[in-house]
């Protein structure tokens, strides 16, 4: 087992509601056609982890439940310090009392994004209040220095498929993705929440790669993407990350990568785990 110094890791809690959806108004894709889509946030009923995160009539479909606190600042936190794994319990409404994890976190609308079973989905509505025992955050490696951990609980990281090998980390992944398709995130200053876009639009990777089969909760491998920090182009790095939304028609954007471990020098190598999922993990 990978050694970590999570003993020293607060655990703390953070809240957030069950975020309203948005409607953006009409979206242009590359072909300039108008589409009129379902958006970000509320409660998908149909769309959850270990679904297709492609082809659904959406615009960056978040599946299971979209969270957010009302106060910009409670909202920073409440995103930075929820970490993917994190336990997600219910603490208003006629779901009180109902435990679900935390799946991912979308950067821009800044929402955290929560699994809870079926029945409870049946019970939730608007601006019921959740609870987040946020436990993750600044979390390392003991004899991997050069290995970032980010937005990753415990939890997962003691589920994740990986082999240590010759001072290299072998992370099995779903699906591997090229740093030269990846989009809308891209350049942000840094990664410790939100995500950054896989696009689907240049068809031959997508095909060459199996991308149209990405699944909400995938694990995934972006090869020479530097995502340490901000989120960059680098030869040699890689970034494992979490699939947290689905696509969209819009130029530069689709399923997002929501990063969980990085780093340079070929000192991650992924390779394909068809069971690389959160639905398998959480």
């Amino acid at each position: 087992m990978l050694k970590t110094n999570k003993d020293k890791l607060p655990m703390i809690s953070v809240q957030g509601a069950v975020s309203h959806p948005s409607s953006r108004g009409p979206r242009i894709d590359t072909e300039g056609m108008t589409h009129y889509l379902v958006g970000t946030g509320g409660i998908a009923y149909n769309a959850k982890v270990g679904d297709l995160a492609t082809g659904w009539v959406a615009d960056h479909l978040e599946p299971g439940v979209s969270s957010k606190h009302s106060d910009v600042d409670f909202n920073r936190a409440y995103n930075t310090y929820s970490c993917i794994g994190n336990e997600a319990k219910i603490i208003s409404g006629d779901a009180k009392g109902d435990v679900g994890y935390v799946v991912g976190m979308h950067g821009g609308i800044e929402h955290v994004i929560l699994h809870f079973a079926d029945e409870t989905l049946e019970k939730m509505v608007h601006e019921d209040k959740i609870l987040v025992k946020g436990w993750g955050l600044g979390m390392q490696l003991t004899d991997y220095p050069d290995v970032v951990l980010r937005n990753m609980s415990p939890q997962l990281l003691e589920k994740l498929n990986i082999k240590e090998e010759d001072g290299v980390l072998k992370v099995g992944v779903a699906k591997i993705a090229p740093a030269c398709i990846m989009g809308s995130g891209l350049g942000a200053p840094g990664s410790a929440t939100g995500d950054y876009d896989i696009t689907l639009h240049d068809k031959d990777i997508t095909k060459q790669y199996d991308l149209m089969n990405l699944r909400f909760g995938d694990i995934v491998a972006l090869t020479d993407a530097d995502t340490r920090n901000g989120r960059t182009y680098q030869s040699g790095a890689c970034t494992i990350g979490v699939i947290v939304h689905s696509d969209c028609v819009l130029a530069g954007h689709g399923p997002g990568v929501t990063t969980i471990m990085c780093a340079l020098d070929h000192k991650i190598v992924p390779f394909i785990d068809e069971n690389a999922n959160l639905k398998n993990y959480l």
